[in-house]
């Protein structure tokens, strides 16, 4: 139930923060202000070579804590590197099928970035998780989500880029059932990045709510 358990704690959470960094020092810096803060989800992305020490170094401090898994991950050896690593989900920003080959192996969650719905639903078909509605989501906002609902009412749509506090509801109302940050739960002192996630968090319960 590993894939399963997994997607829903990314679901229940709601949020996750995408993390870049120099060294493993700051990223569990940022892993403890954003679990301070509720959120508990953390993609560490391989735009930067020690991306799998990283994640080795937070699933040690924190344990079952923390759900930390890798982005940027675009093909399966970089997938097999990020999972050996101790990556509990997969997120991209395109779609390949080797990929989603290897996370369904090893049942792990794998959340491809889409343009098209036509590569959203072979997504789907490939057993992907999530869809993450990037990179147009940059260009379209919140309005993306509720384009790739309609066909598909149940598509499980993971969002990030132009994300704020102040336009969070847009996105959720429109659909996004996982919500992408990064300078809001990346940036300043382990205090400010809890804030941060606080704010999310209760942005994000208030809908589900209501």
């Amino acid at each position: 139930m590993l894939k399963a358990e997994t997607t829903m704690r990314m679901y229940n959470t709601g949020a996750l923060a995408i993390v870049r960094v120099e060294t493993i020092e700051r990223g569990l810096e940022i892993a403890e202000g954003c679990l301070n803060g509720g959120v508990d989800v953390l993609e560490i992305s391989y735009t930067l070579n020690n991306a799998g020490k990283v994640i080795e170094a937070i699933v040690s401090r924190f344990k079952k804590d923390i759900c930390v898994g890798a982005g940027t991950v675009l093909d399966s050896e970089t997938a097999r590197h990020a999972i050996l690593s101790g990556a509990q989900f997969i997120i991209a920003p395109n779609y390949d099928e080797g990929v989603a080959k290897m996370c369904n192996r090893y049942q792990i969650p794998y959340a491809p970035g889409c343009t098209s719905l036509t590569e959203a639903v072979n997504g789907l078909t490939m057993g992907a998780s999530f869809i993450k509605a990037f990179p147009v989501s940059d260009f379209y906002g919140p309005k993306l989500c509720k384009v790739f609902k309609t066909p598909l009412p149940n598509m499980p749509i993971l969002a990030s880029g132009g994300i704020t506090l102040a336009n969070l509801h847009e996105w959720l109302e429109n659909g996004v059932d996982v919500c992408g940050f990064g300078g809001l739960l990346t940036k300043g002192t382990k205090e400010e990045i809890a804030e941060n996630a606080k704010a999310i968090r209760e942005i994000i319960s208030k809908y589900r709510n209501k």
